[in-house]
C-alpha cells in the first residue's frame, strides 16, 4: 500500500509539473524513477493515465479525471501527515509558493533570506508564473497576487508594501530629442516600450489624476513578455530606445542614477501591494503556518 501511495504522489507531481523532469525538480527526486512510479501505477491500473511525446507529457482523459479526483485526497493526506510537524522544535518541510515575476523581484528578496534562516528545516520552493492559474491544482500551497487576480474563498494576507505605483520613464536623451510629453496621450505619438502577457494579451497604459482616468495604447519599437524579458525593456529605454511604463520600484535605481527621467509623474497611478493567499483550511501545514506567522510578525 505503501508504494502504491507513493506512485500516486509521482503521478500527479507528473501532471502538475507537466513533465518527468520538471515534476522530478518540484518533488525533489529523479525523472527516471517518476518514469517508473507512473509505469507501474499504469500497469496496475490497466490504462494510460499520461499521453508522452518528446515535447510534452499530458494526461490521457482516464488521467486528467484520476489527477482531479487525487488533488484533494493526497492534499488531506499531506495534512493528516503534517500534524506530526505540531510535536517538532522546529517546522520541516518544503513550502510551494507560486508568485508573478514583480513579486519574485520586488518582494520576497527582503523576505526569503530571513525567512529561511528562522526556519532552516525549510525548503522553499518558488514558482514564478504571471499567469492566472489554480493554486492548488498546481500543486502549491499559497500564492501572492495583487487584489484583482485572487482566487475566491482564499485567506488573503497583506505581504509587501501595502502600496504601489506604475512609473512611466525614458532616458534624457530620448526626451531631448522627442520631447517631452505633458499628458498620456501626447504617448501615441512617442516610441514605447510594450509588455504581453503569456496570454497574448498586451495591457494598455493606464494613468491617474484628479479622479480622471486616462488609457492609451502606445505603439513602439519593442515588445516584450511581461516578467520573463522586463529587464531588456529597461535596458532599452536607459539606452534611448523609448518611453517605458512599469513598477516604480523596478525603475527606481535607474530613476535615482538620472539613467531615466520621470515623465507624467502627476498622472502615476497607485494601487494597493500583493496579498499572500492560501486556502481557508482548519489545518494548515507547517511550512506555510510558519511562513503566515513570519508575515504577520512583520
Amino acid at each position: 500500500m505503501t508504494t502504491e501511495l507513493q506512485d500516486l504522489f509521482a503521478f500527479l507531481a507528473v501532471v502538475q509539473a507537466k513533465g518527468f523532469r520538471e515534476g522530478a525538480r518540484a518533488s525533489g527526486t529523479s525523472a527516471s524513477s517518476l518514469s517508473e512510479a507512473v509505469r507501474r501505477l499504469e500497469t496496475r491500473l490497466g490504462v494510460r493515465l499520461l499521453n508522452r511525446t518528446t515535447r510534452s507529457v499530458l494526461p490521457t482523459e482516464a488521467g486528467a479525471r484520476l489527477a482531479e479526483r487525487l488533488v484533494p485526497a493526497l492534499g488531506e493526506v499531506e495534512a493528516a501527515l503534517d500534524v506530526v510537524n505540531s510535536f517538532r522544535d522546529r517546522p520541516t518541510g518544503t513550502l510551494r509558493l507560486n508568485v508573478p515575476a514583480t513579486v519574485a523581484r520586488l518582494v520576497l528578496p527582503s523576505i526569503v533570506t530571513p525567512f529561511l534562516k528562522a526556519y532552516p528545516e525549510i525548503r522553499l520552493d518558488v514558482i514564478v508564473e504571471d499567469s492566472f492559474v489554480d493554486m492548488l491544482a498546481a500543486g502549491c500551497d499559497a500564492g501572492i497576487r495583487y487584489d484583482e487576480r485572487l482566487e475566491q474563498d482564499m485567506i488573503a494576507l497583506p505581504i509587501g508594501p501595502r502600496f504601489q505605483r506604475f512609473a512611466t520613464a525614458a532616458s534624457p536623451d530620448y526626451l531631448n530629442a522627442r520631447g517631452r510629453p505633458e499628458h498620456p496621450r501626447d504617448l501615441l505619438g512617442h516610441a514605447c516600450l510594450r509588455g504581453q502577457f503569456a496570454s497574448g494579451a498586451i495591457p494598455t497604459w493606464e494613468f491617474e489624476r484628479d479622479g480622471e482616468i486616462v488609457r492609451v495604447d502606445p505603439t513602439g519599437p519593442l515588445l516584450v513578455r511581461l516578467g520573463a524579458a522586463v529587464d531588456l525593456a529597461v535596458e532599452a529605454a536607459v539606452g534611448g530606445l523609448g518611453v517605458i511604463h512599469l513598477f516604480e520600484d523596478w525603475l527606481r535605481p535607474h530613476l535615482d542614477s538620472g539613467a531615466l527621467e520621470p515623465v507624467l509623474e502627476p498622472w502615476w497611478q497607485t494601487f494597493t501591494g500583493p496579498f499572500l493567499y492560501y486556502p481557508g483550511r482548519r489545518h494548515l501545514p507547517a511550512p506555510l503556518r510558519a511562513f503566515v506567522e513570519f508575515i504577520r510578525s512583520r
